[in-house]
């Protein structure tokens, strides 16, 4: 299943969706949260991407201090997967592990490094 990049520009503070094909997302197999990605091998020369964050196919959040790419309950204080109304709750939720699998479906990124020509340009050459 192509993952669905979601790539934020923290420069100005917007984001742009991006969908993968089958052999840009093997390219990502097996990565973990907080990796820095070059944009060659997704279609965006130049850039260089560092991954935050994403969801499975059910919507279960990717936790960046959990092992493996399986789905855990863990115990959990606060975000991300979980906002609590007051403070001091604990609550144990489903979640998914860091590292990226088959299973993912959503893929958050931000740019770290920019390339020559805007990432708007880039794709939409790729649409």
């Amino acid at each position: 299943m192509p993952y669905k990049l979601s790539i934020s520009d923290p420069d100005t503070g917007k984001a742009v969706q991006y969908e993968l094909d089958d052999t840009k997302t093997n390219a990502l197999m097996g990565r973990t949260v907080g990796d820095i990605v070059e944009g060659d091998i997704i279609g965006l020369p130049g850039y260089r991407l560092k991954i935050t964050g994403g969801s499975d196919s059910s919507g279960f959040p990717i936790r960046p201090d959990v092992h493996g790419s399986g789905k855990k309950r863990i115990l959990m204080r606060g975000p991300p997967g979980y906002r609590p109304r007051r403070k001091g709750v604990a609550r144990r939720k489903m979640v998914r592990g860091r590292e990226l699998g088959s299973d993912i479906v959503q893929v958050n990124m931000k740019i770290v490094e920019r390339g020559s020509t805007p990432i708007e340009d880039l794709i939409m050459k790729a649409a």
